[in-house]
Formats: C-alpha cells, sequence, structure tokens
C-alpha cells in the first residue's frame, strides 16, 4: 500500500510548536498536510555540548532526511539546528529549510541596526551567522546588537509558557530602544511579541514568515 506523501513535514525541538504550526496552518492554507516529528533529544545534547557537535549536526541530517523520503518540504523550526538543514541542499530532491531564513532575509531589508533576541544561550551564534549570510546574499551592511534571556529559559521548560512570554516581552521594551529591529531567535518566543505594546520597531519571528516560505516553496517545487 503507497503511503500519501505531506505536503510539509516538520522537525521540532519541542511538542508546543506541533499546535503553532497546525494553526498557521489552518489559518493560512487549510488545504495542505502537514505531518511533525519531535526530537527534543537534539536541542538537549546541543545545549549539554554546548554548540552543534558533527554528531548532532549529523543525528539532524538523518532525522530531517527521513522526514524528506514522506513530504514534498522539510521545514527545521529549531534555530540551533538550523544550518543542520541548510546543509542538505545537494542530498536531496525535497526542499529542506530552515525556519528562520526567511525571518533573517527580512530583517536585513528593514534594517542595519539588527537586534537578536534570544532565551536559549546555543541559539545566538547560529543566528548571529544567519543574519550575516542573509545580509551578505542581500549586499548589506549591518550591525548586530545581542540580547541573552536565559534566565526566563527555564520557565518555557517547565511548560509556565504565559511566564516565559511575559518574562520575553519585559526584556524587549529595554533591547528596543537602540536598534532598528528585533529578530526573536527561537520560535517559541513568537507570541511575546503580542505582548509588548508599541515599541515603535518591527520584532520579527520566524514561524508565520517561515510558514510562508515553505508554502512558497512548496509551490516552486509543484
Amino acid at each position: 500500500m503507497t503511503s500519501t506523501r505531506a505536503d510539509i513535514a516538520f522537525l521540532h525541538t519541542a511538542s508546543v510548536h506541533v499546535g503553532t504550526f497546525n494553526a498557521l496552518a489552518a489559518e493560512l492554507a487549510p488545504q495542505l498536510t502537514l505531518t511533525h516529528s519531535v526530537r527534543e533529544d537534539l536541542l538537549s545534547a546541543a545545549e549539554k555540548a554546548g554548540l552543534v557537535t558533527p554528531a548532532i549536526d549529523l543525528m539532524t541530517q538523518e532525522a530531517l532526511l527521513a522526514l524528506a523520503e514522506n513530504a514534498r518540504v522539510v521545514v527545521c523550526t529549531c534555530s540551533t539546528l538550523g544550518a543542520s538543514a541548510e546543509a542538505l541542499d545537494d542530498e536531496t530532491s525535497v526542499p529542506v529549510l530552515r525556519i528562520d531564513r526567511a525571518m533573517a532575509d527580512l530583517a536585513v531589508k528593514t534594517g542595519r541596526r539588527i537586534g537578536v533576541a534570544a532565551c536559549a544561550p546555543t541559539t545566538v551564534p547560529n543566528t548571529q551567522t544567519l543574519i550575516r549570510s542573509s545580509a551578505a546574499r542581500a549586499k548589506r551592511e549591518i550591525a548586530i546588537r545581542t540580547f541573552v534571556f536565559d534566565d526566563v529559559w527555564n520557565l518555557f521548560r517547565e511548560g509556565r509558557l504565559t511566564d516565559y512570554y511575559e518574562g520575553i516581552a519585559t526584556r524587549l521594551v529595554d533591547a528596543a530602544r537602540n536598534v532598528d529591529v528585533i529578530v526573536l531567535a527561537q520560535a517559541s518566543m513568537a507570541p511575546a511579541a503580542l505582548m509588548c505594546g508599541d515599541l515603535k520597531i518591527p520584532v520579527l519571528s520566524s514561524p508565520r514568515i517561515g510558514f510562508e516560505a515553505a508554502v512558497q516553496a512548496l509551490a516552486v517545487a509543484e
């Protein structure tokens, strides 16, 4: 019996993202079929090691390639592991995207002074590298200022999501003072953008922007 290929398959490192992307699909593209794989162990290993080791990179790529066997587009929603996704360009005919690439591309078009806000420290170097590569592609000069809210990361781990979002929102008020645009480095941070009030500058998060990019990639692939 032949299995039906999903339109988009997601690799997550937290189960909370399943609902986020199902909701985006229901709103923006209800005709699409999605599948989800949750691999909390990959992010946990990166946090324990302090970086994405070659072994973690290999395990991430294996997980993404497994999803590609039964999907038309694959998306990695973990910013810590995003580079592993883009490294698969020559390994499969299926588009394999990192959720935050489209956000980074938009950020470098929006302003020169880019603030990177993160809660998990392992995300920071990956997001900085991502934004610099988007700037290089666009031939734009940028300056990055980094804000790490690691004191609220345990709230996410404990499932205290409202406290997590509120903690981020409070810190974004100060972070917004000397930058042109803020990038929320982790998909889990997205709801905090709605709690900040009027910051006078754009606050970009990856789920919606990245989902729209995945839909566009699906259209091109077809």
